[in-house]
């Protein structure tokens, strides 16, 4: 996740992601060998993308091979601060190189770096720069790379098991496009007829995985997958913020998704990988603080009342 602006919007006024521009991995005899403790991860609490890994971390029992560092969820002109520059609550300081912002890393990594300033980063200590900053391709290398450093039970844990990746893929594929990027599409357009052309088929998205979701526990096969984490990162957004400040109020989870919510409800409550790593206070001290172009006076709602509701 980046501060994004208009900058990214084309002519008609819809939102475009640039893409990330760090695609390495981490596997044997590659640039980057896995090894207990050489690699670091910069995530936000706020930002669904770096929120993906800090989960597949969880779920996969890496706490103990790759460190973690948290940015404060109020990014200013400078992109995302680090606690010595901004003491927000649960932000850490940059445990390597004491950097104010996660821009200075990406200078640090190539000084003539142009690209975005974005979160995840995972880091590689031995060689001062970045592996990785795709979110997507971050949670497959840590479902997998660390497996000879873990207990059993965890290295036998797949969440892109191979019988299934083709049905994963393809619904990962409309669930990015329409939902996870989809929210941004319609928040950041600048005009009417943008808004709507991304608002209405991310609800049409919403009412599909409704009927996909309706009477299971997961979105592919019987058991939980990285579709499943990639599709928990933005519904769990969605009544605290994109439903408020990026306009995606046709209708709500809580109150229009009987399926998706309980779907939502049982990940956060009975999984610790899905609860531990959410944060709301990150969430919606982000999402309201950092865009003053569309919340200038940087007023945080109080609701939703709970932010999610019990089972």
């Amino acid at each position: 996740m980046v501060q994004e602006t208009v900058k990214n919007n084309d002519q008609d006024g819809s939102f475009k992601r640039k893409a990330s521009s760090f695609r390495d991995f981490i596997q044997k005899g590659g640039r980057f060998e896995p090894e207990k403790g050489r690699y670091l991860l910069y995530v936000s609490y706020a930002c669904p993308w770096a929120t993906r890994t800090l989960i597949m971390r969880h779920l996969k029992g890496l706490e103990d091979i790759i460190d973690v560092s948290i940015v404060s969820p109020r990014m200013g002109e400078n992109g995302w601060p680090f606690a010595t520059v901004d003491p927000f609550p649960k932000a850490t300081a940059d445990p390597l190189y004491n950097s104010s912002h996660v821009k200075e890393l990406y200078f640090r990594a190539d000084p003539d770096y142009g690209g975005r300033f974005s979160v995840p980063v995972l880091w590689d200590k031995k060689t001062h720069t970045i592996v990785n900053n795709e979110s997507s391709e971050i949670i497959r290398i840590l479902n997998s790379a660390f497996n000879e450093f873990l207990p059993a039970e965890k290295a036998a844990l797949d969440f892109y098991p191979e019988k299934l990746r083709q049905e994963i893929d393809e619904i990962n594929e409309w669930v990015y496009d329409t939902v996870n990027n989809g929210v941004y599409r319609a928040g950041f357009a600048t005009t009417q007829q943008a808004y709507e052309a991304a608002v209405l088929p991310l609800f049409a998205s919403l009412d599909r995985l409704e009927k996909i979701l309706t009477g299971k526990d997961f979105l592919v096969g019987d058991q939980l997958t990285e579709a499943d984490v990639r599709l928990f990162v933005t519904l769990i957004r969605f009544d605290p913020v994109y439903h408020g400040i990026f306009k995606c109020n046709i209708r709500s989870i809580r109150g229009d998704y009987p399926a998706l919510n309980l779907w939502m409800r049982k990940l956060y409550w009975t999984h610790p990988s899905f609860n531990e790593t959410c944060d709301f206070d990150h969430i919606k001290e982000s999402y309201y603080w950092s865009r003053p172009s569309m919340n200038p006076y940087r007023i945080v709602p109080v609701g939703p009342v709970p932010h999610i509701l019990p089972l």
